[in-house]
């Protein structure tokens, strides 16, 4: 039985990606890079992309993360953000550690290919397209 199956299959991502994007499209900061995307949409495309790196069926037919996130200035402390955000997914779905274990190990071996030094680093995926890159609106508060 390979991992994915082991974990449950597709309603177990399912589960975790919905918990997970609920709590980025709300998040102040990150929130802010898919306010022109649907949530069903990039739900479903990490579903479909977890789907094939756990070991199930190769299903996923979008962009590969460095030209999905080309458009996108993310930097370490964004990424890390995610990262988080994701943990308390895990967490709140009782995510089992192998699954944990394995899906951060998949996303750090795309950190490389996604983090930008700065901004100039960054071009449209289409003609159409903005250059995202928003600085956290909580940064500047004074406690």
């Amino acid at each position: 039985m390979n991992l994915f199956d082991k974990i449950g299959g597709r309603p177990t991502l399912i589960n975790i990606s919905k918990r997970f994007y609920d709590k980025v499209y709300n998040h102040s900061w990150l929130g802010l890079y898919f306010k022109n995307t649907k949530q069903s949409v990039i739900e479903s495309q990490q579903v479909d992309f977890m789907t094939g790196a756990l070991g199930g069926p190769r299903i996923y037919g979008g962009r590969m993360p460095f030209d999905a996130h080309i458009h996108l200035n993310i930097n370490h402390d964004l990424f890390d953000l995610r990262q988080q955000l994701l943990l308390e997914a895990f967490k709140e779905e009782n995510a089992p550690q192998i699954l944990v274990d394995r899906w951060l190990k998949i996303e750090e071996a795309f950190r490389g290919q996604i983090i930008k030094r700065n901004i100039s680093e960054c071009q449209k995926r289409y003609f159409t397209d903005e250059i995202l890159d928003f600085t956290d609106p909580n940064q500047h508060k004074v406690s």
